[in-house]
């Protein structure tokens, strides 16, 4: 359920801010888009009134009028008229502003610095001046200062704005998916509820059923009948013990933690299973770091460690080995359980911490299996705030879990 909550943030999380950084993005793009064209039309148009060629057919005075009295509202636009040696004749300023001493030095650079005539634009947030320089002819240079700092102030307020439009998207995001998740959540806790309210209920009837049984008398014409109920009965009361316990692993509250060494837990638990595996002939290597404290609940932990290691002896070869580690470093502990054993392929390494979830539907059921453990172990694991995870590598399987410490 907590898996799902966090896809379903996440997915809406992303899909909003994407929106967000695509129209903060899009503004942007047509703010500079226009602005460049907005300078390259007007060192055009320049170009045109310098070299007498008006964009319009109606007659007009003679070029160096019709140039010295255009006027650019939007930008500071300066043209020099050159001789044939690119030394200037003449100087033109297209707005109220005077030419300044920096823009004189600007003409001198572009016109020592190019030998060819081009137009130069660049990068509109890094240059302050844009050009159309013909040789021999003019220099009109365009003072993007002004608009370089409008567009840099764009994409700054674009940026806080989108940073603070995450905190209303994260705050959105959560509503939505409360609102989303809320029938899903219902459900699965009325599930829960049923598992639990359902092997209540169960467990004293079966009760009740299996000491009738025991009290009746065993002939030769029953002893078959008789036998069958018992050994579906016990069956059935595994099963209602299992429901039961997971559905205690569902509700474990970090309230009821304390702090537990951790070393010792899973030493004692480890031996009580070595005439188990000595039935399989498969031995039980330990490798456990001393003294690890851990705020936990004792009993679910100890059923954590009976879990795996009694999957690791079911599920592994005869003669072979168990391995079972626990260290633990600055930040986290690590439990591992390993056995040599079919592996489990990738696709079924999530699935077999499901409910009732069994790869081997025939085998489980001859060994009285019902697919809960692992779910039991993965509920643990989760109301420790830890997180458990299979996988097959090197001949080995391993179920590993990491704790975070001092969380509790």
């Amino acid at each position: 359920m907590e898996n799902l909550r966090k896809k379903t943030f996440f997915t809406i999380f992303i899909i909003i801010s994407l929106f967000a950084i695509f129209f903060a993005t899009f503004f942007n793009v047509q703010t500079y888009h226009k602005e460049y064209t907005g300078i390259l039309n007007n060192l055009t148009r320049m170009k045109n009134l310098t070299l007498g060629k008006p964009n319009f057919p109606n007659k007009e005075p003679n070029s160096d009028d019709r140039l010295r009295n255009r006027k650019v509202m939007d930008y500071e636009v300066y043209t020099f008229i050159l001789d044939e040696n690119n030394n200037i004749v003449d100087k033109i300023s297209h707005s109220d502003n005077s030419i300044s001493k920096n823009i004189m030095i600007q003409a001198q650079n572009i016109i020592e610095k190019n030998n060819i005539s081009n137009i130069k634009i660049g990068f509109l947030y890094l240059r302050n001046y844009a050009y159309n320089f013909e040789q021999g002819k003019y220099l009109t240079i365009i003072d993007m200062a002004n608009t370089k700092n409008i567009l840099l102030t764009n994409l700054i307020y674009s940026f806080l704005l989108i940073i603070i439009g995450e905190i209303f998207i994260y705050i959105i995001s959560k509503k939505i998916t409360e609102w989303i998740t809320k029938p899903v959540v219902m459900s699965f806790n009325r599930e829960k509820e049923f598992v639990a309210n359902a092997s209540h209920e169960l467990k004293t009837p079966l009760a009740v059923m299996i000491a009738s049984i025991d009290c009746l008398d065993v002939n030769k014409k029953n002893e078959k009948w008789i036998n069958n109920l018992k050994s579906e009965s016990d069956r059935m009361n595994n099963l209602i013990t299992k429901l039961l316990d997971l559905s205690k692993s569902e509700y474990l509250k970090s309230e009821n933690f304390s702090k537990n060494n951790l070393s010792m837990i899973v030493e004692k638990r480890t031996l009580t299973f070595e005439s188990l595996a000595y039935e399989k002939n498969i031995t039980i290597e330990t490798n456990i770091m001393e003294k690890i404290d851990f705020s936990c609940h004792k009993e679910s932990i100890d059923e954590l460690v009976s879990i795996l290691v009694d999957n690791a002896i079911s599920h592994g070869r005869e003669n072979s080995k168990i391995k079972v580690e626990l260290s633990s470093n600055k930040n986290e502990i690590n439990l591992k359980v390993m056995n040599k054993g079919d592996p489990i392929p990738d696709t079924e390494c999530e699935k077999i911490f499901e409910r009732f979830y069994r790869n081997d539907k025939s085998h489980n059921r001859k060994s009285g299996r019902y697919g809960l453990g692992l779910s039991i172990a993965k509920n643990i694991v989760l109301a420790h705030n830890g997180t458990i995870k299979a996988y097959s590598k090197d001949e080995y399987t391993t179920f590993e879990v990491k704790f975070k410490k001092n969380e509790h």
